[in-house]
């Protein structure tokens, strides 16, 4: 054995234990990647009860919460709420930041905006006015102030291009606040004359206050709650995967009994669509 095959030989020998090291690096890292937990993080608006909120033991809870936390402990993933801005919500989504919307969202008016499931739940958008109001009725809206939350379902409606646009002009003025329990101070001191608001909410956020607040029996529309994902490949199947699951648990009597859970709420099962 000459010098250059002594050194050529010395260098493989060297080099082996070290491609052994990187071999079983790699086959370490497919195995821990293929059985870690999908991360399933919820968007959604801490200030909308009954579908998702800050509970009395400083924890988010929620309708909608619930029926998450328990699609992921069907799939096996890692349940994760983040409390949201909701004007924030598209770009959150789009970066992957949150993956779905799932708090109360209205499906109509979305449609190509986002992988939404079926309907899983009828919605109406409402009225709320002081008991005292002299309002009974949607035409009696006519030259007053009436505040909504920012990018709602009820701002789409009123607003051009929505199926109340008509009334909407009719108003003197059509507000917007970030969320509805700043809009219910703003209705108790006078400083608007209703509150267009989601009818579960509206009931939340009246609640043993009925002496004070009322509901106009005239609703504004009827519309479906779905959960909204980003209009992806992958936004796609988890929005089929999502929605097989709550029938899955409807048929299981979860739903029936999440429904109970927030009756009081205004959240009942008669309003299950899906």
């Amino acid at each position: 054995m000459d010098r250059r095959q002594f050194l050529k030989l010395s260098a493989a020998a060297l080099a082996a234990p070290v491609m052994l090291d990187l071999a079983a690096c790699g086959s370490g890292s497919a195995s821990s990647g293929s059985t870690k937990k999908m991360q399933f993080i919820v968007g959604f608006d801490q200030e909308f009860p009954p579908y998702g909120y800050v509970g009395k033991d400083g924890k988010y809870t929620g309708f909608d919460l619930d029926l998450a936390k328990a699609v992921c402990k069907m799939e096996g993933w890692t349940y994760k709420p983040k409390p949201i801005s909701w004007d924030a919500k598209d770009s959150l989504l789009n970066s992957g930041q949150i993956t779905c919307i799932w708090n109360g969202f209205t499906i109509e008016g979305r449609e190509k905006d986002y992988a939404f499931t079926k309907p899983y739940m009828e919605n109406r958008q409402v009225i709320v006015v002081p008991k005292s109001s002299s309002i009974t009725s949607l035409a009696d809206l006519a030259g007053k102030n009436v505040i909504t939350q920012t990018d709602s379902a009820a701002l789409s409606l009123l607003s051009t291009g929505g199926s109340q646009e008509k009334l909407g002009k009719t108003f003197k003025k059509l507000q917007t606040i970030d969320n509805y329990n700043t809009a219910f101070m703003m209705l108790q001191n006078g400083t608007v004359d209703a509150i267009a608001i989601d009818y579960p909410v509206a009931v939340y956020n009246i609640g043993k206050d009925t002496d004070k607040y009322t509901i106009l029996s005239e609703a504004l529309n009827s519309e479906h709650f779905g959960v909204g994902f980003a209009k992806t490949t992958e936004g796609k199947k988890l929005a089929e995967t999502v929605q097989a699951d709550l029938k899955k648990l409807d048929k299981k009597g979860t739903v029936k009994k999440l429904c109970e859970k927030y009756a009081d709420q205004g959240v009942s099962y008669d309003l299950w669509v899906l």
